[in-house]
């Protein structure tokens, strides 16, 4: 049971314009979009950027024609993805997570909108200040006000209210490269969790995988250990393997937490994010007023204010969970 209309409409199907189409046509400006993920992610996150864009009255094939390239969790492919795009010589990119740090890497001159951002841009060199940017990129940012801390401190609030015995937590993440963007978030993710864990009452340990090959011990070791209740990390390489992480989670039947809804839709018991399809709108909509002629650099990077709880009435049934009354009128989606 779904609680909002907008998920509704950003499902809808996407259109995906050809690239000879694109390039015929060189007096429409062009929205080029990189997206590290799977194609079943990114369906609903294009149609969300056509949202922005149409939001700022854009119409695509009069106002701007747009390309797409998907990198399908193959996250080596990004480099090369980037430069095809870039031979389009589109106005703007829009590039989510990973695919941001790469564009902006590799093409450091070129116009950039991120989202689906978890660090800090600041910090990473992409921009100089939130209030104003002052370079080439600008977009959204999944973290609020406090940090992956606060959303942390939320999560796992919402599961001690649906779980409330749990003494245990094993987290399922991933090697973390300190020279890697991705490996800042996944560092930062980790020391989140250890100390809300610690405010909690919550005994916390990190079993990470190199590849997706070590899901098998991993789990293995986690259950082994004791832990009575798994959190999977939001790190992009479980994400793009969900199907291959769901399941060792199935097999475990012990009560799951996450960050994004569709590990609660695939059937974890409860996930808590920023609202990602509100992140993509946005960048839409950054990149019609760069289309129209606005600096990035003048566009403030805005932060997260929209949250998605996800609770798997299905899951806590087989588990054996009752789901209590507060978290039934919180959660955003349901699913039965």
């Amino acid at each position: 049971m779904r609680r909002r209309a907008f998920l509704q409409a950003s499902g809808s199907a996407v259109i995906t314009w050809p690239m000879a189409w694109a390039q015929k046509d060189t007096k429409l400006p062009l929205v080029a979009v990189l997206f590290p993920g799977t194609e079943e992610l990114f369906k609903p996150r294009v149609a969300a950027v056509r949202g922005g864009l149409k939001d700022e009255g854009l119409v695509e094939g009069r106002d701007y024609i747009l390309e797409t390239r998907v990198a399908s969790g193959d996250f080596s492919q990004l480099p090369r993805l980037a430069q095809e795009l870039d031979a389009l010589l589109p106005k703007v990119f829009v590039a989510a997570a990973t695919a941001a740090g790469v564009v902006h890497s590799v093409l450091p001159d070129r116009q950039l909108v991120f989202t689906a951002m978890a660090v800090d841009p600041v910090a990473v060199g992409l921009a100089e200040s939130y209030r104003r940017p002052g370079g080439t990129a600008t977009g959204n940012v999944m973290n609020a006000v406090g940090g992956e801390e606060s959303l942390t401190a939320k999560r796992l609030g919402f599961f001690k209210d649906l779980v409330p015995n749990v003494e245990r937590l094993g987290m399922i993440g991933v090697v973390w490269d300190p020279q890697a963007l991705q490996g800042v978030l996944s560092h930062q993710e980790e020391t989140a969790l250890q100390e809300v864990s610690i405010q909690l009452g919550f005994r916390f340990e990190n079993y990470a995988i190199k590849t997706p090959d070590d899901l098998e011990r991993v789990f293995a070791k986690a259950l082994s250990d004791g832990v009575d209740a798994l959190y999977i990390s939001g790190d992009p390489l479980l994400t793009v393997n969900m199907s291959r992480v769901m399941p060792y989670i199935l097999a475990a039947r012990k009560p799951t937490l996450g960050v994004y809804p569709e590990w609660g839709r695939a059937g974890l018991l409860l996930t808590y994010s920023t609202d990602a399809l509100d992140g993509f709108r946005r960048a839409g909509v950054y990149a019609a007023k760069i289309v129209r002629g606005v600096k990035p650099g003048d566009l403030p990077i805005e932060q997260a204010s929209k949250f998605w709880l996800v609770v798997n009435l299905k899951t806590a049934r087989q588990l054996g969970i009752t789901v209590p009354p507060n978290l039934l009128t919180l959660a955003d989606e349901l699913i039965e």
